[in-house]
């Protein structure tokens, strides 16, 4: 059975998806960009801020679903810059221990807003 999961602690889009989906044990969250939850204020620093966001957010939703970083099986993180990538690691160990989750970085042309970083995960229950 799919279960959706809203953070009232996470910016919640307007576009057609959900925060986050359970099925079974496994939660898949969309991409978390850093926006503002609430005034949905797109968050005016550098990758190292935004990216600081993006955990925020990532941390509302895994709570709402009873689950935390530490269950984190899968990253998939979107850079509009790959001169970005350190300063965004530098944020990443901050939240990670190993054993790290399984993580992909890859470098896009844009994002659906003036956002450097988007990330999305996939987390046991």
């Amino acid at each position: 059975m799919v279960e959706e999961i809203i953070a009232e602690d996470a910016y919640a889009s307007d576009y057609p998806f959900s925060q986050a989906i359970r099925h079974g044990d496994t939660l898949y969250l969309s991409g978390s960009v850093p926006r503002e939850a609430g005034t949905q204020e797109i968050v005016d620093g550098d990758i190292a801020e935004q990216t600081e966001k993006v955990f925020e957010n990532v941390e509302a939703i895994l709570k709402a679903a009873g689950t935390s970083l530490d269950n984190v099986i899968r990253v998939t993180v979107f850079l509009t810059d790959m001169d970005d990538f350190e300063p965004f690691n530098d944020v990443y160990r901050s939240k990670f221990e190993r054993p790290y989750p399984a993580r992909s970085a890859v470098e896009v042309s844009d994002l659906a807003k003036e956002y450097d970083v988007e990330m999305e995960v996939t987390a046991a229950i």
